[in-house]
């Protein structure tokens, strides 16, 4: 194997995959590259993956590498952190196996995982799943135990300019199948018109969809300057300490904000304030509800969330996977009934029309003739 082209190089994919073009090669330093930086990856059209650090360690079963070998897309493994120092952006990179050469030097090596190297990886981190399990379980109950505040209602939400009182609320997150979710409930957001509240990168989810996000939520490192200045409220997500970084991002761009400093993600925010606010139904579309999710964020429980659902859980509706729900298809029988609908105006005005009862009386008289009657 011999690939030669421009490399992009970040830390943090999703960073990058903003600035990737086509046939390019990305440098990454992604351990356990999960399914929704490869779906990234792989929509960028890139050319190969470097990956500095590990994309499978065994502690779960992370879906990202996967995804990739599926594609097409060669992914070079463990080729060190030392590499992120040795390349610049718009550098030309040949990956001849293993080996990362520049300027025809090898200044990397690492492992080119094939299907079969990946499929044994992930059996490994599936044996490995239920002492995670056990881990996520009790850091999940511990962090429960101190931010039941969400549960009491000791939380203090900002005031917003958007009305949500007596409506809906739609909170989109950037999070696996959100565009095919999202398509898949468009009847419903164009009837109902809920309020839309973007979680970050969310915001400019709803932006591909035509959508003008009324609020948006998170601590900004994945939302588009067009997003922010197109909604009517901000609300950025704060440290515990206090700390905003957020919030000069937002400031720089002359717009106001809002802090809310909660020891949880932004999408449990989102929810915890439509509540608060009043909403009569939350529909959330691309959050993270499960281990996997949580772990593929980097987190170690879901104690917020826990606690969240079971606040808002009375008018929390989920709409992740609804695509899969019902998928309508044309069958024979409809197709029939339509064709039967179609055609009973038009016998109608035929046999209304004198030319064609003459016709029809001809037809009568010749078989009575042919029958001997």
């Amino acid at each position: 194997m011999s690939i030669k082209g421009n490399v992009r190089v970040d830390k943090k994919t999703k960073n990058l995959v903003k600035r990737l073009c086509p046939g390019e090669i990305a440098l990454i330093c992604h351990r356990d590259l999960d399914e929704l930086g490869a779906l990234s990856l792989i929509n960028a059209r890139v050319k190969a993956v470097v990956n500095a650090d590990i994309s499978i360690s065994g502690k779960y079963p992370n879906l990202g590498p996967e995804l990739l070998c599926k594609e097409g897309i060669p992914l070079i493994d463990g080729v060190g952190l030392h590499i992120m120092n040795q390349v610049k952006e718009g550098d030309i990179l040949e990956i001849c196996g293993g080996d990362i050469l520049k300027h025809g030097e090898i200044i990397g090596s690492g492992t080119v995982l094939d299907a079969e190297s990946v499929r044994e990886m992930m059996n490994r981190a599936r044996d490995n799943i239920e002492k995670e399990l056990d881990s996520f379980i009790d850091n999940t109950l511990e962090y429960a135990k101190r931010e039941k505040r969400f549960i009491l209602g000791q939380i203090e939400m900002p005031h917003i300019n958007t009305r949500v009182k007596g409506r809906h609320a739609l909170v989109v997150v950037r999070g696996r199948d959100y565009k095919v979710d999202l398509g898949a409930i468009r009847s419903y957001i164009e009837e109902v018109k809920p309020v839309l509240i973007g979680v970050d990168g969310g915001a400019d989810a709803l932006m591909e969809f035509g959508l003008v996000p009324d609020i948006i939520i998170g601590d900004m490192d994945s939302v588009s300057d067009r997003a922010l200045k197109s909604c009517s409220d901000i609300i950025v997500h704060a440290y515990a300490d206090g700390r905003a970084p957020g919030l000069d991002r937002v400031e720089a761009l002359g717009l106001n904000a809002s802090i809310l400093s909660i020891p949880g993600t932004s999408e449990d925010i989102a929810m915890l304030l439509s509540f608060e606010k009043g909403a009569e139904l939350i529909v959330a579309v691309g959050t993270h509800s499960n281990m996997i999710d949580f772990l593929e964020k980097g987190r170690r429980g879901m104690a917020s969330t826990f606690l969240t659902r079971l606040k808002v859980g009375s008018i929390l509706v989920d709409a992740k996977g609804v695509n899969k729900l019902y998928r309508e298809t044309i069958k024979a029988k409809h197709l029939a009934g339509l064709v039967v609908a179609a055609m009973i105006p038009v016998l109608i005005v035929g046999f209304m029309s004198p030319p064609l009862q003459q016709l029809v009386k001809l037809l009568a008289i010749r078989m009575k003739l042919i029958m001997g009657f």
